[in-house]
């Protein structure tokens, strides 16, 4: 393993991780400003040119205010409940191909963190461990209402685990591999997942709000029943990075989508372009379009939950247990006989 390689990986997981902390963090301009737009209000305008300082303003005052604690014997759960939340958020990206390749000064460069047999395997384990986070915070807080978010949220996205988990076993049957690198160059041009599986792509998408605590599935944090949730007692930059890792998940539950069902980094004359304009002219564009791709399915979040009102929990878990699921194994039953029959 020469220098060069460990230098290029280095670089490509600082600015990956960049990448994910500033999407997130204007995320929630682009959540105010979808708000206003669709309330009919102007939203963030104060903080910068059309309130695009707002985030910094908001990350400014979370290190500003003052830390209160709850009287808890578990304190230091109370601190890693937090840590775990953020840190399972911003592990994901490591796996995911943001382009296919550059060329810089005759060395191939790939644009991904680490490319590895088992990503799509890697996501699911990650974003498993994000569970105990949720819990740990909610169980240390020594609050029934802190506890109680944390219980409903950990078996919702446990529940949703299972049907986003068989959701995709048919689209691995099509593909073949767990490679997301492998996934995304097998929908070159307009070859894309979404057209083989819409059903499946439709049960990953309703399972992806479940995951990342979205309206209509935040009963983990409705004020009505539980005050502020499983982050009730938190105050300061520990809630920050509760209310951080939301939006880091839903970036990175959007590329998932982008990556798995709607071609990645591909565009239709992506080939020409490489062959005509260049490389890295091509590849760029690759990375601009995945960018759109994903800003779509971030907007798509934000219009559901500005339109769509909250499920019941009894809802919430008749829909994952007694619909997703027994439609997620009927969608494998049916990919594999249609794979036997044209093959």
């Amino acid at each position: 393993m020469d220098s060069g390689f460990i230098i290029e990986k280095s670089v490509l997981i600082v600015v990956v991780f960049a990448v994910t902390m500033i999407m997130a963090m204007y995320s929630t301009w682009a959540e105010r400003k979808v708000a206003a737009f669709l309330q009919d209000r102007v939203g963030p305008n104060r903080a910068g040119w059309g309130g695009l300082l707002q985030p910094l303003a908001d990350g400014m005052k979370l290190f500003a205010k003052e830390e209160f604690e709850p009287n808890t014997p578990n304190k230091f759960l109370f601190f890693v409940g937090p840590a775990i939340a953020m840190s399972t958020a911003l592990m994901t990206s490591a796996v995911i191909p943001w382009g296919d390749k550059l060329e810089i000064f005759g060395r191939t460069v790939y644009l991904q963190a680490t490319d590895i047999d088992v990503s799509l395997l890697y996501i699911f384990g990650v974003v498993s461990v994000g569970v105990y986070g949720i819990m740990i915070g909610g169980w240390a807080s020594n609050n029934k209402f802190s506890l109680m978010g944390a219980v409903r949220a950990a078996s919702q996205m446990v529940s949703y685990e299972v049907a986003m988990g068989l959701s995709m076993i048919a689209l691995l049957m099509m593909t073949g591999t767990l490679s997301l690198k492998e996934i995304s160059e097998q929908q070159a041009g307009m070859n894309w997942n979404v057209f083989y599986q819409p059903v499946g792509f439709l049960i990953f998408l309703i399972c992806a709000f479940a995951e990342t605590n979205r309206t209509p599935f935040d009963l983990a944090e409705c004020e009505s029943e539980l005050i502020g949730g499983y982050h009730t007692e938190y105050s300061s930059m520990k809630m920050g990075f509760y209310l951080f890792a939301e939006y880091a998940n839903m970036f990175i539950s959007s590329t998932i989508l982008a990556v798995l069902y709607f071609g990645g980094y591909n565009y239709p004359g992506m080939q020409w372009m490489v062959e005509n304009v260049g490389v890295n002219t091509a590849n760029v564009l690759g990375i601009g379009v995945l960018f759109v791709k994903i800003c779509f399915f971030i907007f798509f979040y934000m219009w559901v939950r500005w339109t769509i009102p909250r499920f019941r929990y009894d809802q919430l878990m008749n829909l994952g247990w007694k619909i997703l699921i027994p439609l997620s194994i009927i969608n494998i039953i049916i990919t594999g006989i249609c794979i036997l029959a044209f093959k």
